[in-house]
Formats: structure tokens, C-alpha cells, sequence
């Protein structure tokens, strides 16, 4: 009889919806009465942080562009190598080409908030770090980025990693990434303004807007030596380098635009190379032939333009400083703190029910063995009680001033590099990708009454630990990072050649960001992260 008023107790369970907990009155009133009610368990948690190696950072959806300092984990910056391809090939550029202006113009992710009476659009630009200036050059790659690996298997395509290397033993050369200087500024600071581009009326004579453009880096390229575009193009327009995407790429090789730090602050922003306004434009103009009525070639002189788009291997080179040295850390017991930083950064490992307990025997048993006998049977692998929600949270250290803290972090199986279930079975949604997944990743809590600093994250992990009790899923080692856009899970090998496959995810590699929050063994014992688990029981008659 009792089993099967616990089976009628499970199939209540389950029939309901979402919260348990609306239950813990019980149901009364009835001869064979299944009582119940829910309570709360802890369970600690050990934490350790690694510096990354190199991360594969080519293939990326996006790619970072700056230099941007952190108050504890000091000054990142990101710089980008990556091919062109013409939108067209065996270009007829007319008789008396003259090169009129190169523009560069690639997009920085933004929406437009308010459209005035006039058509002017007021933007937002999403994923830019910092406000302050910093030096950008673009320069003529010479370091052809080959498509496949030699050393690996027939049609292996080849890896570019975050610290510009190929391999542990092969570095893209930067003599070959710095050719000719094509631009150079300063003091460049990204802007939300719209970008008004004007033209002469030629009845009036006066300037007229002719284009409006989203946020963008939009930089005119200078003509080494007068000829620089005119000599690599024009007067290649009957050569085979422009015949062919091979023959192209191994012939301009691309561009390499490095990011410098220009201020203690700086500033970064994510580029959306994706689309299709980015490119470099060669604009022209020549002579054509124009035949009129009576047969009378004319000659015409008009604009042109010979568009290069950007296609094929595209590489973030980012450099972290690495300010802590883990090599230190406490592998039995964890540490005071958890370090998260973004890029080639930092990580931090976790190990669930890391500590010892007592069983109901006053036996002293670790506590994962204790969790698994306390929800399952072992005997007859039946549940004894149902967990109705399981979370961690993080709090951050307020002992270290960061003005700036990452609004996700992200956590995930270490071992396999991939997300918790959790993550898949959250189907929070949001306008921006950005912002989704708010129940199993809670946004940081921000602090209203004080400079809106951060408190804590929350990361519900309840399916995780079911998929342990239930499906006798083992307690892997869990990771833990920063990430910028909870939609970027895209992995991200990182260099490991003598030890286990790591990845990390895109997210996380294309964020500038970090925090420190309180660990295992952090002063502050109740910020101390820990398991919390609300569970319902029943109380059988």
C-alpha cells in the first residue's frame, strides 16, 4: 500500500505543471492521504581558475576590434587579419582608370531607436566596450592565410589561434601582417551617429545628402606612393590575379587591421563582418564609348566602383595580459576567489558536492554519495524525493571595483564543452539574443541604491542534477565564464596539443570582460557559493 500511494504521489508530481511547491499543504482529508511537504538542502562547491591557452579565433560569427582595460585583469587588445575577395572577376575598369577614393566601411552591431521627420535615425550600438580613444592602422596583409592544413589529414581546413599562431611551433609573422600603411588614427572613439555621406547638386553646386549609414568604421584609405591601388588593380585588369578567388587571395592577401591602446581606458567594439556593407570600395573613374544615333562614338567619363568583400579565412589576434598566475591553486579545498575574464582570459572549473558529510547512519560519506541515496533509492532505484529546483549563486566580490561587470556568465560540462540541459530546455525568449535564456542564466543583479554596482548571478542547474538521479548521469566537472551574447555557443578549440580536446564558446572569447566573485574558501562564509536545493517528500502513512 505504501508503494503504491508513492507512485500515486509521483504521477501528482509530475501532472502538475511547473512549481511544487504550491503544494507543501499537503492533501487532507482522506483515508489513504498522501501528506507532503518541501524543504531545502545545501551542498558545497570547489572552484579553481586557469589561464586559457590559445583559442581558435577564426570562423568566429563576429569579431572584436580594440583595446580595452580592466580595472583587475588589465589591458585586452583584439586585432583582425582577414582576406578579401572582388565581387567580381576579369574586371573591365574602361579606358583612363583614375582611382577617385578607397573607402573601408564595416558595420558596428546597432539599432535604431528614433527615426526623425527628415529620415535621420538615432541609434543604439550594442557590444561596445569603453568610450575612450585608441590608435587603429590598417595595413596590406602579406602572410598568405592558407585554407587547409598541410600537417593534418587531406582536406583539414586550417586553425588560426587567438595569439596569431597555427600551431604550438607556426606564427602568423608580423613583419608579412604589417605591409603598406593604408590608414592610421590616433584618437578613434566608435560613435552611434549616423553616417551622412554628401554629394554636389552639379545645377546648384550645393551639398545634398545623398546616403545615410548605420554606425560604422568607415576610414578613406590612402595611395602609398600615388599608385598603390592604381598598380595593384588597374593595371592588372588583363593579369590572371584577378581572374580567380585563388589566384586573387594568394595575390592581395588581404588586410590586417591592428588595434593599439591609446589610453589608460580605451575602448572595443564587435564588428559585423557578416554583413554586406562591409567591404572596401575602390571608387573610379573612366572613359567609356558611347554610340549615338548616327553611329558617332561618344566619349562618356563616369563613376565606378570595384568592390572587395570580405570572404574566407577572417582571424581576431587577441592579447591578454595574465596578471594571476593559478599554478598556486588549491586543488583539494578551492579558493578565496573566481576569476572571469573574457578573450584569451580566464576560466574557472567547478566541482559539485565537493565536500564530506554524515549519513543517517552517522556514517561520514562525501556528499555526492549522500545526495544520490537522499533522492534515489539505490536498492530499488525508485525516487524517495523529487527536486523541485536546484541553483547556484555567485556573488560578487565587492572588494574589487569594476564598474564595468559582465551582465551573463555562463556555465557548462567541462569535460565536453558543452551546455548543461538546462540551457536546452530554457525557452525564455527576448527581443535580443542577448538577453535570453533568463531562467537557467538570471542577468546579473545590479544594486539600484549604490552606483549600480553587481550583487550576484543565479544559474538554475534543476535538470542537470535530475539528469544525475534520474538517468544515472555522472557529476562532471562544470566550467564557468563570461559571455557576451548567451546565444554564441559556437565552440572555439583551444590550443591543447599534448593534453584532452578543450573548447570554450564564442561568447565568451568575443567579450572583453571579467569579474571576481566570491569562492569555496572566500572570507565572507554566507557568499560563498553553494547548491541549493528545494525538494518535495511525501509523508507516507
Amino acid at each position: 500500500m505504501k508503494f503504491l500511494k508513492f507512485l500515486f504521489f509521483i504521477f501528482l508530481i509530475y501532472s502538475c505543471e511547473k512549481d511544487l511547491i504550491s503544494f507543501e499543504s499537503g492533501v487532507i482529508n482522506s483515508e489513504n492521504a498522501i501528506n507532503f511537504s518541501t524543504n531545502q538542502l545545501e551542498f558545497s562547491i570547489k572552484n579553481n581558475s586557469e589561464n586559457l591557452n590559445p583559442v581558435q579565433s577564426n570562423g568566429l560569427p563576429s569579431y572584436l576590434l580594440g583595446s580595452y582595460n580592466h580595472p583587475q585583469f588589465g589591458t585586452i587588445n583584439s586585432s583582425f587579419v582577414g582576406q578579401l575577395v572582388p565581387a567580381d572577376y576579369n574586371h573591365n575598369f574602361g579606358d583612363n582608370a583614375v582611382i577617385d577614393s578607397v573607402i573601408m566601411r564595416i558595420p558596428i552591431y546597432s539599432r535604431g531607436v528614433e527615426t526623425s521627420e527628415d529620415g535621420d535615425i538615432t541609434y543604439e550600438i550594442d557590444s561596445v566596450y569603453g568610450e575612450a580613444p585608441i590608435k587603429i592602422s590598417v595595413y596590406r596583409n602579406n602572410f598568405f592565410l592558407r585554407t587547409f592544413d598541410p600537417y593534418s589529414e587531406f582536406g583539414i581546413s586550417q586553425k588560426y589561434f587567438s595569439d596569431g599562431s597555427l600551431s604550438s611551433s607556426e606564427f602568423l609573422n608580423p613583419t608579412q601582417l604589417e605591409g603598406d600603411l593604408l590608414f592610421e588614427m590616433n584618437d578613434f572613439i566608435p560613435s552611434a551617429e549616423q553616417i551622412n555621406l554628401t554629394e554636389i547638386d552639379t545645377s546648384t553646386g550645393e551639398p545634398y545628402v545623398s546616403q545615410k549609414l548605420s554606425p560604422s568604421i568607415r576610414f578613406k584609405l590612402n595611395n602609398p606612393g600615388d599608385n598603390f591601388w592604381e598598380t595593384n588593380f588597374i593595371e592588372n585588369e588583363e593579369n590572371q590575379v584577378l581572374s580567380s578567388e585563388n589566384k586573387f587571395k594568394d595575390f592581395f592577401r588581404g588586410i590586417y587591421i591592428k588595434a593599439e591602446q591609446n589610453s589608460s581606458d580605451g575602448s572595443m567594439m564587435l564588428l559585423n563582418l557578416a554583413s554586406s556593407n562591409s567591404r572596401i570600395t575602390i571608387h573610379y573613374s573612366s572613359d567609356n564609348s558611347v554610340i549615338v544615333d548616327d553611329n558617332v562614338d561618344l566619349i562618356e567619363t563616369n563613376q565606378h566602383e570595384y568592390v572587395l568583400n570580405f570572404s574566407g579565412n577572417l582571424v581576431n589576434i587577441i592579447e591578454n595580459e595574465q596578471l594571476f598566475n593559478f599554478s598556486e591553486n588549491d586543488e583539494e579545498f578551492g579558493n578565496e576567489n573566481i576569476y572571469l575574464s573574457g578573450g584569451q582570459g580566464i576560466i574557472s572549473k567547478l566541482d559539485l558536492f565537493s565536500g564530506v558529510t554524515e549519513n543517517e547512519n552517522g556514517d561520514e560519506v562525501s556528499e555526492f554519495e549522500y545526495f544520490k541515496n537522499f533522492f534515489i533509492d539505490q536498492e530499488t532505484n525508485q525516487p524517495k524525493r523529487i527536486i523541485n529546483e536546484a541553483f547556484i549563486e555567485f556573488f560578487v566580490n565587492s572588494s574589487f571595483s569594476n564598474e564595468d561587470e559582465p551582465d551573463r556568465i555562463y556555465i557548462y560540462n567541462y569535460e565536453n564543452s558543452t551546455p548543461l540541459i538546462d540551457y536546452y530546455l530554457d525557452q525564455s525568449i527576448s527581443s535580443t539574443t542577448i538577453n535570453a535564456k533568463i531562467n537557467h542564466l538570471e542577468p546579473l543583479k545590479r544594486d539600484s541604491t549604490s552606483n549600480n554596482g553587481g550583487i550576484s548571478y543565479k544559474i538554475r542547474i534543476t535538470e542537470h542534477l535530475n539528469n544525475i538521479i534520474l538517468r544515472d548521469s555522472s557529476n562532471a566537472k562544470l566550467g564557468l565564464s563570461v559571455i557576451s551574447d548567451i546565444a554564441a555557443i559556437q565552440n572555439q578549440l583551444i590550443q591543447n596539443e599534448n593534453g584532452p580536446t578543450k573548447s570554450i564558446v564564442t561568447g565568451s572569447l568575443l567579450s572583453p570582460k571579467g569579474t571576481i566573485l566570491h569562492g569555496s574558501l572566500s572570507n565572507s562564509v554566507d557568499k560563498r557559493p553553494k547548491i541549493k536545493i528545494y525538494y518535495t517528500e511525501p509523508d507516507i502513512e
